[in-house]
């Protein structure tokens, strides 16, 4: 199996739209990211991607090690809080797999 699972991808796009959210609402109201949140993504893209728990990744909220540098683990916060409640009317089918994602990391713990 690749190294890019069907998990990791659902997840990196999860972040993406949550950021996209957060951006044009707070950001630029144009169809692209702003220069911040572009870096935002690339960076949790990269953390999600270099997970050293594998196919074994827990949710990044239910891990233990806090792979974020301070400044960035602020800000994906931000988003997230932001962003969370709106995914649920807007990517529905993402928002149910992350809540089963996240009970499973429960479960795994």
């Amino acid at each position: 199996m690749s190294t890019d699972s069907k998990r990791r991808r659902r997840e990196r796009v999860t972040v993406e739209k949550m950021i996209n959210i957060y951006c044009k609402k707070t950001h630029t109201p144009q169809n692209r990211r702003c220069e911040d949140c572009e870096r935002l993504y690339k960076y949790s893209s990269k953390k999600i991607e270099q997970c050293m728990f594998g196919e074994n990744k827990p949710v990044c909220a239910r891990c233990k090690i806090h792979c974020y540098k301070l400044e960035m683990r602020v800000e994906i916060k931000k988003v997230m809080r932001y962003s969370g409640p709106r995914m649920l009317f807007r990517h529905p089918i993402l928002t149910l797999y992350h809540i089963i994602d996240s009970k499973r990391s429960n479960r795994k713990a």
